[in-house]
């Protein structure tokens, strides 16, 4: 069927054979009908185009053009789902310091992407160029070709095109309702659950009225006018990342600056960058303390000292009474043996019983120094909270130790005195028995010069 058509010659080649031969004769060519190439097509070609289609599924095919690329792709696939370009560079990034022009700093986050940080989310003094930076990205600003960024745990300004979650905003408290706060960011209204507004419980949320925090967007939905923040977030997110700088730098002896989270019946936790510490009762005053709460309340900042640190359990120890003066540095200008002084029975133990005598300063009664007489038990003789005097028996400051006793002085002795004025002359020798004594040894008395006439 083919071969008959080659070697039919069509309308066309015709036409185009005679527009040669003019062309080569010098003579204009007649003009030709317009060629209808629809008419080219016969029956038979359409059947075999068919037969030859038959079976070919177009959509199994992908061809790529640029023209008619998705809008994502053509963003080098930073574009959001909302078509929002490059601001899906969501989360930290690390960038350099360009340049500061008027109220922007210019950064470069490389991959020939540059953003720029408003001036004013700087706290301290201006980065220099080349310097190194963490920011986040915020949006992408379609009519400057620049990604906007902020400075990593800066608020930034918000609207209902850069909302999302994770972006860290400014929010006004206005009220109170039932279940937290209302609250208003950038003119949008938002809901701050009472259990995000801190870390610790926080029992009266009306207190934080017209205060402003920085929080966190947890669910932001545009269709439905629907905001929520979060303060308790960014304050963990932030608690984190000092926690594992502390961690790296903490030793025992250093001081830090705390703030108490809790009073409990044994002490107190205190949160020293992000690491929370445990003050003991007894390392708490040098005084005897049976009430932490009485030293020390939740949100009170302190100055504490690193004691101890268990890096296998992440516990940390820490003293409030080591920064201050030790009482029994002095003990010995203000105490010493046989003194008696006032005090208050602090404790009772089998052995005696404990005497502060200032505070910081405690002595011991031992059991035997209670009584002239023998003590059965110990509150026989004395109780808890009673005030006695003692007397000071020994001191050791180094040990810390001062021996006290309850027992009264014994009586002097008394020892006769001469009259200066008596008589110098000797007392005349008593005058010799003539009777021996009767009970004595009689004539065998060595002391007696035996009787004459009688050989000894």
């Amino acid at each position: 069927m083919s071969e008959d058509r080659d070697r039919r010659p069509s309308d066309q080649d015709a036409a185009i054979d005679a527009a040669l031969d003019a062309a080569a004769s010098g003579k204009a060519a007649q003009p030709q009908a317009e060629v209808n190439f629809k008419r080219q097509w016969d029956t038979d070609l359409d059947a075999e185009l068919e037969a030859a289609m038959a079976g070919f599924d177009p959509g199994a095919f992908e061809v790529n053009n640029p023209r008619r690329a998705p809008r994502d792709e053509r963003a080098g696939g930073m574009a959001p789902p909302g078509g929002r370009g490059q601001e899906s560079r969501q989360g930290p990034q690390m960038g350099k310091v360009i340049s500061v022009r008027g109220k922007s700093v210019f950064v470069d986050l490389g991959a020939k992407s540059e953003g720029v940080v408003p001036v004013d989310q700087f706290t301290a003094e201006l980065p220099k160029p080349g310097e190194m930076i963490e920011v986040r990205v915020d949006r992408f600003d379609t009519a400057e070709g620049i990604l906007l960024l902020s400075l990593k745990g800066a608020a930034v300004e918000a609207s209902w095109e850069n909302l999302r979650k994770g972006l860290i905003v400014e929010a006004k408290v206005t009220k109170t309702n039932k279940g937290g706060l209302d609250v208003e960011v950038d003119g949008i209204r938002g809901f701050l659950p009472i259990g995000q507004i801190d870390i610790n419980r926080v029992e009266d949320a009306a207190i934080h009225v017209n205060q402003k925090f920085r929080v966190v967007v947890t669910e932001a939905n545009q269709r439905e006018k629907n905001l929520v923040v979060s303060r308790r977030d960014l304050l963990e997110q932030e608690r984190a990342e000092r926690r594992e700088q502390t961690w790296k730098t903490l030793e025992e002896g250093q001081v830090h600056k705390g703030v108490v989270r809790s009073v409990k019946d044994f002490g107190a936790f205190v949160d020293i960058g992000g690491v929370d510490g445990l003050i003991h009762i007894g390392d708490m005053s040098w005084a005897r303390v049976s009430d932490a709460s009485s030293l020390v309340r939740v949100g009170d900042e302190v100055e504490v000292k690193v004691l101890k640190i268990d890096r296998t359990t992440m516990k940390v120890g820490l003293g409030l009474k080591q920064l201050m003066p030790s009482p029994w540095d002095r003990v010995e200008e203000k105490y010493s043996r046989g003194m008696s002084v006032k005090g208050k029975v602090t404790r009772l133990m089998d052995f005696g019983a404990f005497v502060e005598l200032e505070p910081g300063i405690e002595g011991l009664i031992h059991v035997s120094e209670l009584s002239p007489n023998r003590v059965r038990r110990v509150n026989d003789i004395v109780k808890p909270e009673q005030e006695v005097e003692v007397r000071i028996l020994k001191i050791e400051p180094d040990a810390r130790k001062i021996a006290l006793s309850l027992r009264p002085l014994a009586a002097p002795s008394l020892v006769a005195e001469e009259d200066d004025d008596e008589d110098d002359t000797p007392r005349p020798p008593k005058p010799e028995p003539k009777i021996p004594l009767k009970g004595g040894l009689g004539d065998r008395d060595p002391f007696l010069e035996p009787p004459k006439g009688k050989s000894s």
